[in-house]
């Protein structure tokens, strides 16, 4: 069940009108229909993937408590170790044993019976749900929450279905007390998480899925297309991305407010950064602090000297990008964020008289670098990628084939011709807007006939340009 899907909407529709019923009898019987419902909605993919979840929650749930009411040091940390075992371990033979089980034999083996190796399938949203069920432990194991004494309302706080999947990643200190709280019918919370859905599945389905035609043709064979067109698809993938993740987390914070529940904001027009330092402020908001607190932070941070604080952000940036997905091209992207990181604090004592001169470069340099990067996150292999770079500065020859030739192609692929041509400079607009504020307070102050005419033509967008057929998953499922 993905958002951009006739399914979920109905789903979300009968949950919300249960919901609304069992929560004024208590806030237990509220916290157990959006269990249920979360259960059902992750279900939807794979029943058989609920049997981690449970381990998880249960896992934690028993840890937490058991850390709370000891004080022996020793039996604190054998609780921890158990918990990040567990978890991590989980996490490890789903989502990188066939990484490196393919990576040993590439090195040591013949490579002729890798087709009868067993192949493990990757739990939707694992990556997400399991770093927010092992912070709730961590932060008890640092003595800085007090564990919940309901396990419905823990169970809930770990598989709270809008953002199970790909995120926001909570933390139980913030969350866990609005789902301990009685649900009070807000209309004007609830008006605003709708409107963040329709902004939301705007940006998924008229921009990131229009995106996706363009961008996945050229990135198939990459060879065929020159240097220019590689440059372009590069772009597009640029706000690809961004579109469907920032697209997903509008989705999941408009869903949960319509049940009371506020969630971190996960972007900050990322693309305005003046900075590698300033993206990672802005971009996954919710992953780059977690690894801020739960690995910078214990490597030490800034606290050492100055290599050992540069090697921190590198090894955390690495981490960052083995989070993303078992492949060397994540691992190479993160590492080269560090890497950049690394290199803007060097030449940070550099000033310049002309301070707006100065952010404008910054704004287009770490455009520019952080779209390059993109290449490795989207790229197939390291050899492609390798390829398509050597394309893009003529160090390789590519073939003659470019995006226009594309756009010229009748049928689905004239869509992202009008996206492009109409619906793209409205989008930018927009972001420069919402630079300033969040999409749905921009509009209060507007008048009220300003408003719904703009309500009406994102709708309008997402019916006639949006990719309603076959509701493409979001890309951060994978992860």
């Amino acid at each position: 069940m993905v958002f951009n899907s006739v399914t979920f909407f109905v789903f979300l529709f009968i949950t919300f009108l249960i919901y609304l019923k069992a929560a004024k009898h208590s806030v237990k019987s509220g916290n157990f229909i959006l269990l249920s419902a979360s259960y059902i909605f992750y279900g939807w993919w794979d029943w058989r993937f609920l049997l981690l979840i449970i381990i998880s929650s249960l896992t934690d749930f028993i840890v937490g408590y058991e850390l709370f009411k000891t004080d022996s040091a020793r039996k604190r940390k054998l609780l921890l170790a158990a918990s990040l075992i567990i978890n991590l371990g989980m996490l490890f033979v789903f989502k990188y044993f066939n990484f490196f089980v393919d990576t040993f034999l590439a090195a040591f083996g013949n490579g002729e019976n890798q087709s009868s190796l067993i192949r493990i399938i990757l739990p939707v949203g694992i990556s997400f749900y399991t770093f927010q069920t092992l912070s709730y432990t961590i932060d008890i194991y640092r003595r800085q929450l007090t564990p919940t004494k309901s396990f419905i309302t823990f169970f809930t706080f770990v598989s709270f279905f809008p953002q199970l999947v790909a995120g926001p990643i909570e933390r139980a200190g913030r969350l866990i007390p609005q789902f301990e709280k009685k649900f009070e019918f807000d209309y004007h919370q609830a008006s605003s998480g709708l409107k963040l859905i329709l902004w939301g599945l705007f940006k998924k389905v008229v921009i990131a899925d229009q995106a996706a035609v363009l961008v996945n043709a050229v990135y198939q064979t990459p060879e065929s297309y020159n240097g220019i067109s590689l440059i372009i698809a590069t772009l597009l993938f640029g706000f690809q991305i961004y579109c469907d993740f920032s697209g997903y987390s509008d989705i999941a914070i408009g869903t949960a407010r319509l049940f009371g529940i506020e969630l971190m904001t996960n972007f900050r027009t990322p693309y305005f950064a003046s900075s590698i330092k300033d993206f990672w402020h802005r971009w996954h908001i919710s992953l780059s602090t977690w690894f801020r607190d739960y690995v910078y932070i214990p490597l030490g941070g800034n606290r050492k000297s100055n290599f050992r604080k540069h090697l921190n952000i590198l090894i955390t940036f690495t981490l960052s990008g083995l989070w993303h997905g078992a492949n060397i091209t994540f691992v190479l992207w993160g590492f080269l964020h560090g890497f950049l990181y690394f290199v803007e604090s060097i030449f940070s004592p550099l000033k310049f008289i002309n301070k707006k001169a100065i952010t404008f470069a910054g704004i287009i340099s770490t455009y520019l670098a952080v779209n390059f990067l993109w290449i490795f996150f989207r790229a197939e292999s390291w050899s492609q990628s390798k390829n398509i770079i050597g394309i893009i500065f003529n160090q390789q020859k590519g073939g003659s084939e470019s995006i226009a030739s594309l756009l010229s192609v009748s049928g689905i692929l004239t869509e992202p011709a009008r996206m492009l041509v109409f619906i793209f400079p409205f989008f930018i607009v927009a972001e420069i807007l919402l630079n300033k504020n969040e999409f749905p307070r921009i509009l209060e102050t507007t008048p009220r006939f300003v408003r719904w005419s703009f309500y009406y033509l994102v709708l309008f967008a997402i019916l006639f340009f949006g990719v309603l057929n076959s509701a493409p998953q979001f890309i951060y499922f994978q992860f």
